[in-house]
């Protein structure tokens, strides 16, 4: 197997010309005690912030926002952890990644001050009687990435008596559905507020609402950081421009009349639509996708059908009340994959994680520690993680 990590479009382990050599000449590794500028303190850039400091090294996390978050895709997401339901519209390196996350978050929510929702009660799957048709072709392709992945849960069809029992605040208002174990979710803006603590007591410099560029920065030169992490989503198209945004709506309601134990799908003729249980009878209710960079309000027309698909799952919806009605743009590669690019020697890049982020950000991190730690990532290759390198913005840098 090569040494080097996959390029974006070949393989892992497949030759990689001349651009992996140029990679390799250009490439450095992260020395003890290093001053390091993380650029974004969304969910990526807090991660790495907390484990790099965690490792003894002096972080200065820069975004052009405030703490809260709130130009961060983090702060909008549903914040579910959903590998299987995921991969019928992902690629399996994804997949793996949601895997590795479930295994990953309980570690990394140790290591916070504050406590952070955590639940791995499994996804339900649910279905109107005249969207079966579309249902079952929703499983067929669940069970092809099965036969791919075996290391994925079984999908449980539960009827009746046994859907009742798994989610007794349906009252029957569904025949079936589909169970898929071991599936979880978080609280996001708990854990943004969580690292944001955790960090201010580890020393981390944070300098919000003080945007910066890869520009300002000459990583390794007197009075300079000594390397350069850009997090910074969407923020970040000005040097990496196959970046878009992937428009995303959520509705969060606080609705005390409805319990649920875990994630809802409901397939819907337009797109599957999620409710995500928080604490205390918080929902968030979410499933459109659009491409465009639009960051207007939501629309009328997506919140009705949000609001309509999610009182036929509990009429008691109707009397919850609307908190919030939220709109934010994923950063997204042309591909729909995450990747890492080094655009300069100590100066690398993160981005792509498109609608995935939770699910994959523990593994996204460990890629990024691997690199920076050796310059080689062996869970890059297992997760297919495209590890890119920008010999252009090197000489600019240089």
């Amino acid at each position: 197997m090569s040494s080097t990590c996959p390029v974006r479009g070949q393989p892992a382990g497949s030759p990689t010309g001349m651009g992996a050599l140029d990679h390799q000449m250009h490439m450095s590794v992260l020395q003890a005690s290093s001053r390091i500028a993380i650029l974004g303190g969304g969910l990526m850039g807090r991660l790495l912030a907390l484990a790099l400091a965690r490792r003894g090294h002096g972080i200065a996390v820069y975004d052009a926002h405030g703490p809260e978050g709130d130009g961060a895709a983090a702060r909008v997401a549903a914040a579910m952890l959903a590998p299987l339901a995921e991969s019928a519209i992902t690629e399996p390196g994804v997949v793996r990644m949601g895997q590795h996350g479930l295994t990953r978050w309980p570690e990394l929510l140790a290591q916070l001050d504050a406590p952070v929702f955590f639940q791995q009660n499994g996804t339900l799957i649910l279905w109107h009687r005249q969207d079966a048709g579309d249902a079952q072709r929703f499983f067929g392709l669940l069970e092809k990435n099965r036969r791919i992945n075996p290391s994925l849960p079984a999908l449980q069809p539960l009827a009746d008596q046994a859907l009742h029992d798994c989610e007794p605040a349906l009252e029957r208002r569904f025949a079936q559905a589909m169970y898929l174990q071991g599936e979880g979710q978080l609280d996001n803006r708990q854990l943004l507020a969580s690292l944001h603590a955790t960090l201010t007591r580890l020393g981390v410099e944070q300098h919000w609402n003080q945007p910066r560029e890869l520009a300002d920065f000459r990583p390794g030169t007197p009075g300079q950081p000594d390397w350069v992490l850009d997090c910074r989503g969407l923020g970040a198209r000005g040097q990496w421009p196959a970046l878009r945004g992937v428009r995303g709506e959520v509705v969060r309601i606080h609705a005390p009349e409805v319990t649920l134990q875990r994630p809802t799908r409901l397939i819907h003729p337009r797109y599957p639509i999620y409710i995500a249980p928080k604490e205390d009878h918080l929902f968030v209710i979410g499933a459109t996708e659009i491409e465009s960079d639009d960051m207007s309000p939501a629309s009328v027309r997506s919140t009705l059908e949000l609001l309509s698909a999610a009182y036929t799952v509990h009429p008691g919806f109707a009397e919850g009340r609307i908190v919030e009605i939220a709109t934010q743009c994923r950063p997204t590669l042309p591909d729909n994959l995450p990747a890492v690019r080094w655009s300069a020697p100590r100066v690398m890049e993160v981005n792509g994680l498109y609608r995935h982020g939770f699910m994959i950000a523990p593994a996204m991190l460990d890629v990024v520690l691997e690199l920076l730690d050796s310059g080689d990532s062996e869970l890059a290759r297992r997760f297919d993680v495209a590890v890119e390198h920008a010999p252009s913005q090197h000489k600019a840098a240089a």
